[in-house]
């Protein structure tokens, strides 16, 4: 069977209690060990009667031992459940609980380890005493009371009177004492009265939400008809705390109210929309659940054994715990609140997530210089937690102001602050989040057909050189502060150049080379590939881009940028440059300049003279290399194929130059070399040209080079064309030829 006071504790006993003293030979209780009072309080509960006589013996012990000047202090405690549980038999028992705790309230309170003993014996008693009895009122009050001098307020404590309420008024419902539950709401919803007797705030607050969660599920599962004011009174009481924790946090010790106030309405369900504790809710989860800032600022300050102990009990509390129950209660009651809450919500979340950027960029850097790896492990664990928080939420405010159907509460101007948050917590995004990539998208469709909403987005962006400046950290060494090492900062740009090609061509081209093309050319030379390539693809979707309304001053734009990026590109490949960055922005540069453009020029020179530095070191390093040249991954083929594919795509007025180049770098080479070099080249483009004849066309082409190659002395050449040849007859020659295949032979 399980016991009140077990349910209490969080788990079972630990032990197995010794067996219960004999009812008819009852010794002086004041003899009895506190197991032996457990075990015979146990036992009263589970007894479904009791003889009279053994009644009168029991209360007859029990006001002996209450005689005692100061009894030790597990024995209040026991005693209480003793009464308790012989309340349950005689009604006589309740006087005797009553004088217990008005003589013996600070000898219970300091045996904390011994308190679900003495609040089991206050449930037990209530269970059965009338709701118009003084008695009903007198006991309940000790429920708020024993916690007022004592020292012993605690967040696990109010977790122990929620449960036990939720417990009690569950067991009313149960029994159909429709009465009874309407007298304890009145007893922890009458504030005026819970003040003058000096009830314990966070008891009354845990009280009234382990009410709710009793009402919520009593009324479903035993179809109790609630009185909606009573679950109205209740609410309101929880909002006037509310209102008190908002007031009070900056100025008075509230912490463990808000903490209790938001544990209690995580557990306790749903409840009706109010302003106060839609803040209250906001407050506890910046400040107390994930109190990160003051988390990194100790530290920083005692970065030893001390900083990570404090790291885990903060990560092992029953708050941190309940953070995503805590966040949910938040989420529904933003999606009920009104405009002004709303606005609270948002700009706090939005602040926090900047509050946390700039904490987080100097703990990593200190903490990683100091390779306190384990502090930093547990720090970022808090941070990811807060990470899944701040995205959660974002993601209710997407829906509610970004939907793309008109309604409401409607405010575009949320996506960008919403935009420049995500960026700032983007170093802790490690999954992928459906409810990130939702909150994501719908403010980048938001902003991206709005000039004035991607401008100031843009704005948002941090400069060149905050970027490269030093960073403001008393902790850190400045020596060994560089811009391509601070990962968090890393992050939230990398953030910014993957939005801003969703949005390009509303930029106007003095604010893109303002802010956004020194960041670009900064990061593409970024030692990590995944950033250097989304810089590459700011570059990429910029020259793909037009605007009518200042034409000419983009292209005028881009034909700077050109030079400018070909010049740093090429110089950082192979190395920072990847390859597949640099072919995308050569190729959209070729694509997008007018003809004739200078910068097509001088990206085709700086190609060839890359080429040539390339091959003269790929020869040093291996002068084989010729005779696996179709299988190298050398850098200096993949540069060859590039300039042998921009043959197909620049204009008619740079071919010549680029033909001429071209043909001077392969007649630089050795003859190996070039055969190496044009041969593939030369034999793919005559099997495109032979895919585009009509069939009598392709025969007899087929039947000249059948006729040359036989003719041919040239033992190197020889063997290669021949293979070429039949494999290029036999795809002609099929009833429906393939002219894709033919063209990649």
């Amino acid at each position: 069977m399980s016991f009140l006071q077990d349910y209490l504790r969080g788990a079972s006993s630990s032990a197995p209690l010794p067996p219960p003293p004999p009812l008819t030979s009852l010794p002086p209780l004041s003899s009895l060990s506190p197991p032996l009072l457990s075990s015979l309080s146990s036992h009263l509960i589970s007894s479904p009667s009791l003889p009279s006589s053994s009644l009168s013996s029991l209360l007859s012990s029990a006001s002996s031992l209450l005689s005692l000047p100061s009894p030790p202090p597990p024995f209040p405690s026991h005693l209480s459940l003793l009464l308790g549980s012989i309340s349950l038999h005689s009604s006589s028992a309740y006087p005797l609980l009553i004088s217990l705790f008005q003589k013996h309230l600070s000898l219970i309170a300091s045996a904390p380890s011994f308190l679900p003993e003495a609040l089991a014996g206050l449930g037990y008693a209530l269970l059965r005493v009338p709701p118009r009895s003084h008695y009903f009122s007198q006991i309940v009050s000790f429920l708020f009371t024993v916690w007022r001098d004592s020292g012993i307020a605690s967040l696990e404590n109010g977790v122990m009177v929620f449960k036990l309420v939720d417990w009690l008024v569950s067991s009313f419902i149960g029994s159909g004492y429709v009465e009874k539950v309407s007298a304890f709401c009145y007893e922890i919803t009458n504030l005026e009265k819970c003040g003058e007797k000096r009830y314990a705030e966070f008891a009354v607050v845990m009280a009234c939400c382990g009410t709710l969660r009793a009402l919520k599920v009593g009324s479903s599962r035993y179809k109790f008809e609630l009185n909606p004011e009573m679950k109205e009174s209740v609410e309101i009481a929880i909002g006037v705390f509310s209102e008190k924790a908002i007031l009070g946090y900056e100025k008075d010790d509230v912490s463990l109210l808000i903490k209790c106030i938001v544990l209690g309405l995580a557990r306790c369900g749903q409840i009706g929309f109010n302003p106060n504790i839609v803040k209250s809710l906001c407050i506890a989860l910046t400040n107390e659940v994930f109190p990160l800032k003051l988390l990194i600022q100790s530290s920083l300050q005692n970065s030893n054994g001390d900083a990570l102990t404090k790291l885990k009990e903060h990560m092992e509390g029953i708050l941190f715990k309940e953070a995503g129950a805590v966040t949910g209660v938040l989420c529904n009651q933003y999606s009920v609140s009104d405009d002004p809450t709303k606005e609270f919500v948002e700009s706090l979340m939005w602040d926090y997530s900047h509050e946390l950027y700039s904490s987080l960029r100097s703990a990593i850097l200190v903490h990683k210089g100091k390779s306190n790896n384990l502090l930093l492990s547990e720090l970022e664990r808090i941070a990811e937690a807060a990470f899944l928080m701040v995205v959660v939420i974002a993601n209710e405010v997407s829906k509610s102001r970004l939907n793309p159907r008109p309604g409401v509460g409607a405010k575009p101007p949320v996506s960008v602050r919403m935009l420049v948050a995500f960026s700032c917590v983007e170093y802790l995004r490690r999954v992928r989040l459906p409810e990130y990539t939702d909150a994501v998208r719908r403010a980048v469709l938001t902003i991206q057909d709005d000039v004035a909403l991607s401008s100031d987005f843009l704005d948002s962006m941090p400069s060149y050189d905050e970027l490269t400046g030093k960073l403001d950290c008393e902790d850190m060494v400045e020596d060994l502060y560089h811009w391509s090492k601070d990962d968090v900062q890393t992050a939230r740009a990398l953030f910014y150049l993957r939005v801003i090609p969703t949005f390009v061509s509303l930029i106007p081209s003095s604010l893109f080379a303002m802010k956004v093309a020194s960041t670009m050319f900064l990061y593409m030379q970024h030692p990590n590939e995944k950033v250097a390539r989304a810089s590459h693809s700011v570059l990429v979707s910029f020259m793909s881009s037009s605007n009518e309304k200042d034409d000419e001053e983009r292209l005028s734009l881009k034909e700077q940028l050109a030079f400018y990026y070909v010049q740093r590109a090429v110089e950082a490949y192979p190395g920072v440059t990847p390859f597949e960055g640099l072919a995308s922005g050569v190729v959209a540069l070729v694509r997008n300049l007018p003809a004739g453009s200078p910068g097509t020029f001088y990206c085709t020179y700086s190609l060839i003279s890359k080429a040539k530095s390339l091959f003269d070191e790929a020869t040093a390093r291996s002068p084989n290399m010729w005779k696996f040249w179709e299988e190298s991954s050398e850098p200096c083929k993949k540069v060859v194929d590039l300039l042998l594919r921009l043959l197909s795509l620049v204009d008619i007025q740079v071919l010549p130059y680029l033909l001429r180049e071209v043909a001077g770098l392969v007649s630089q080479l050795p003859k190996d070399g070039q055969d190496a070099l044009v041969l593939p080249y030369l034999l793919r483009e005559v099997a495109g040209l032979v895919s585009q004849l009509p069939k009598d066309g392709q025969d007899a082409l087929l039947g000249e080079m059948y006729v040359y190659v036989a003719e041919s002395d040239d033992v190197t050449r020889k063997p290669v064309l021949v293979s070429w040849l039949q494999s290029l007859s036999y795809l002609s020659s099929q009833p429906v030829s393939n002219p894709v295949a033919i063209s990649c032979l």
